[in-house]
């Protein structure tokens, strides 16, 4: 095999916060590679939010094949782990293909290389349970609760972060054990030991935010609210993960009659810059210092 082969990645991973323009650069990577883009994106699985979640439109997913996109349920409590067998299975059919990776969700891209530890399932009886008990108290009173019951897994998680705390209460009512204590050695993922382009979009910071308000106005302008208007007629269990992507809660406030639309689009627009910061906390945290940082600016 000739060094060249040796060196040419197995796949590319390309990573960064929201509105970065990781889609863009994932397209034009595939195109001239002979490559597929694969989702790595929490939101964009869920055929219900096409446009807020910034899903590629039909004409650039026509260009170059895309996968693992709008293929989910609303309804359905999408997880790394789904996601991690669902990229497993893609891989195998690709046909030496280059599989790039695109998305803003750092746990998917742990669990595509390092892996996942296996949680156990928690009776729908105690889940039911749990989540009435929560229903109309605020997290840190949640977070509170778990601090009692579970110290050690408290102190991992923001006492704002509803979805991960009531996911370690429901482990720990379901199984009589803390949550950390299920965090043995990880499954590896479906990338393990492959040859690995990674790529974190870092664009200055206030450019990214100016970016971020546009983009969100934008999304309204094309039907974002109409979108959310079809999710709320679902009447889905609030603690599903599409129903707290970003906008959703405040332009359904505003559908309820609570919030008027220049305060959800202001709602929005703030919870999405909270994210993006965080995309670049967990990043140069949690990854490794094999992802290289780069500017898009300078693409």
């Amino acid at each position: 095999m000739s060094s060249e082969a040796r060196d040419r990645p197995a796949a590319v991973l390309i990573a960064g916060p929201t509105a970065s323009g990781k889609s863009a650069l994932a397209s034009r990577i595939a195109r001239a590679r002979g490559g597929v883009v694969i989702n790595t994106d929490s939101m964009q699985v869920y055929a219900d939010l096409r446009v807020l979640t910034a899903r590629p439109d039909p004409e650039e997913a026509g260009r170059v094949p895309h996968h693992l996109y709008g293929h989910v349920d609303g309804a359905t409590n999408h997880s790394a782990g789904h996601f991690a067998r669902d990229a497993a299975a893609l891989l195998r059919d690709l046909d030496g293909r280059l599989p790039v990776f695109v998305g803003g969700t750092g746990l998917y891209f742990r669990a595509l290389e390092q892996g996942l530890s296996e949680l156990p399932p928690v009776p729908e009886a105690v889940r039911a349970r749990v989540r009435a008990e929560a229903e109309g108290r605020p997290t840190e009173a949640l977070h509170a609760d778990l601090a009692r019951l579970d110290p050690a897994g408290a102190a991992r998680l923001r006492p704002s972060d509803r979805m991960r705390v009531m996911r370690a209460l429901e482990i720990f009512m379901g199984t009589g054990r803390p949550i950390e204590s299920f965090h043995g050695d990880p499954v590896p993922g479906p990338l393990a030991g492959w040859n690995l382009e990674k790529i974190f979009l870092a664009p200055d910071r206030a450019e990214l935010r100016a970016r971020i308000d546009a983009r969100f106005r934008a999304m309204i302008a094309a039907g974002a609210l109409d979108e959310v208007a079809g999710l709320r007629a679902r009447r889905l269990d609030p603690m599903l993960p599409v129903m707290r992507a970003h906008g959703v809660p405040g332009l359904i406030a505003h559908l309820d009659g609570t919030l008027d639309l220049e305060a959800a689009i202001a709602r929005g627009q703030a919870d999405t810059r909270a994210y993006a910061k965080r995309q670049f906390t967990w990043f140069r945290h949690q990854m490794g210092p094999d992802w290289r940082w780069v500017d898009p600016a300078a693409l």
